[in-house]
């Protein structure tokens, strides 16, 4: 069984939504995304989806990335994927909700910022479920692209990889990163931690008829 997940595909991480959180080019991974979902048999979408109220919201870029003191929320971030904003929205040429097999939406909670799509909380002992249904549905190997790089593509993969015995494939050309310092990072840590990074979705149809 072949599992892929588009990770927060959302307008808030493109030039699309330029006041929000903008991820150079986090737009153009769509033809990505769908070509990876064509190789597998289910599809699961994830969405951050914040609240106004959100505890850890600045006003100003500049004042990102500073530690809150909240225990499920570790640095401040800009308004981005407000539940019912533009930014919330899924990149145009993606399926509508009702079209994929799961859907997870993260950081409902203002108190919660997440960045992976298995768990509720930082420390890891919420489940959104995500991991038991792919255990139900007998996964075998999860195509994995989205945004950020960097954050909740990488804490993703990292959780997918603790949680389960099957393969995790990461599609380089279906993600984009915010900063070039930390994507180089996200890249050494999931590999190192045992997942297969391929250039794009033709040369993951290569690995999985090898498999």
């Amino acid at each position: 069984m072949i599992v892929s997940i588009d990770v927060d595909a959302q307008k808030t991480f493109s030039p699309l939504c330029p006041n929000e959180l903008l991820v150079v080019e986090g737009d153009t991974i769509v033809a990505e995304l769908n070509a990876q979902a064509a190789l597998a048999d289910l599809r699961v979408m994830t969405k951050d989806a914040h609240s106004p109220a959100a505890k850890w919201l600045v006003a100003d870029a500049a004042d990102m990335l500073k530690p809150t003191g909240l225990p499920e929320a570790d640095v401040t971030w800009v308004s981005h994927a407000i539940v019912g904003s533009r930014g919330y929205e899924l990149l145009d040429g993606l399926p509508s909700a009702k079209e994929y097999d799961y859907c997870v939406w993260k950081g409902v909670d203002p108190e919660f910022h997440p960045y992976g799509a298995c768990f509720h909380d930082i420390g890891e002992k919420l489940s959104t479920g995500l991991l038991e249904w792919l255990r139900s549905k007998g996964a075998e190997i999860i195509i994995v692209g989205g945004l950020a790089t960097d954050y909740c593509v990488k804490t993703t993969v990292l959780q997918l990889l603790k949680g389960g015995g099957w393969k995790v494939v990461v599609n380089a050309a279906a993600c984009r990163g915010i900063a070039p310092e930390t994507v180089e990072t996200a890249w050494n840590e999931m590999i190192d931690a045992g997942a297969v990074v391929l250039e794009n979705a033709d040369t993951i149809s290569d690995y999985i008829k090898n498999q």
